[in-house]
């Protein structure tokens, strides 16, 4: 039996963080795993900048509500899950994902959560475990399921690797070239593809 793990933003659905600094006009929240693969270094530059522009659960919340899927992600996932089981692991935070996994009609997601206040500043995150997502591979692979990945950054390069099969979806040119061995597919076409060979 097959389990196919996929990665959340960038490849189902925009960048949340982006959207957020494009929203609240706060450049510095460009960042992502893949200008800073070290993913806690990464979490305390973001709530540092959270703090000193006052930017709480609350407003971000209002960000995410307007988003979408990405072009073509509701369709692409909805015609994995009629051949196979999907997983999707993120990064992201049980306090964001709501909005875009209904639209994405409630796709099992393994995330993060947040530490916030009851005035909605967020003073903390809680990992659901440490390197989460190669360990949720290992432990598919543990009850000998076939695991394939694919995500389209830094923080998802255990993930891929570990997997019986992997692939970057869009990933930055850094990654191609570091890991030139990795299979790349930039349309939903050739993920699909891959992922049910």
């Amino acid at each position: 039996m097959r389990v196919i793990c996929l990665d959340l933003e960038g490849v189902l659905v925009p960048e949340i963080w982006l959207n957020v600094a494009r929203e609240a006009g706060v450049e510095e929240l460009n960042i992502t795993t893949r200008d800073i693969p070290d993913y806690h270094e990464l979490m305390k530059t973001r709530l540092g900048i959270l703090d000193r522009h006052r930017i709480g659960l609350p407003e971000i919340t209002r960000v995410i509500a307007s988003m979408e899927p990405l072009p073509g992600a509701a369709d692409f996932l909805d015609s994995l899950r009629e051949e196979t089981q999907v997983i999707i692991l993120s990064d992201t935070f049980e306090e964001f994902a709501s909005p875009l996994m209904r639209q994405l009609k409630w796709p099992t997601l393994f995330c993060n959560s947040l530490e916030v206040t009851s005035g909605g500043r967020i003073t903390g995150y809680r990992l659901r475990q440490e390197d989460g997502k190669r360990q949720a591979v290992q432990a598919f692979a543990s009850m000998n399921l076939e695991v394939v990945a694919a995500g389209d950054s830094w923080n998802d390069l255990h993930m891929i690797l570990e997997a019986d099969r992997g692939a970057f979806f869009c990933p930055p040119a850094s990654m191609q070239s570091a890991h030139p061995s990795v299979p790349v597919c930039n349309d939903y076409t050739s993920l699909r593809d891959f992922l049910l060979q």
